[in-house]
């Protein structure tokens, strides 16, 4: 009979052993996914640092392109008045 005790010890033991195994191996497995998902958080916010500030830029373009389209033609418009002063004291 102590025998088969010692059988049915060993197998709770082992038993035990493996569910804490198993438990501590998934506690370290969350651990490093955990720890992971921070990670790409962090690649995610910069990224988006870098949309908007992309976006911004562009608009940033825009604008002075603009701007540039209408300096260009007051200076088409300040070269047609002169060349028409020009003309007019030939």
């Amino acid at each position: 009979m102590t025998a088969e005790w010692a059988t049915v010890l060993v197998g709770v033991l082992s038993f035990a052993g493996t569910l804490m195994g198993a438990y501590f191996s998934n506690k370290r497995s969350q651990a490093l996914i955990a720890y992971r998902i921070e990670q790409l958080e962090k690649k995610v916010d910069k990224h988006n640092s870098v949309i908007e500030r992309t976006f911004k830029l562009e608009e940033a373009e825009a604008v002075q392109n603009e701007q540039i389209k209408v300096i260009n033609h007051r200076i088409e418009d300040l070269e047609k008045i002169e060349q028409s002063r020009g003309n007019d004291n030939k």
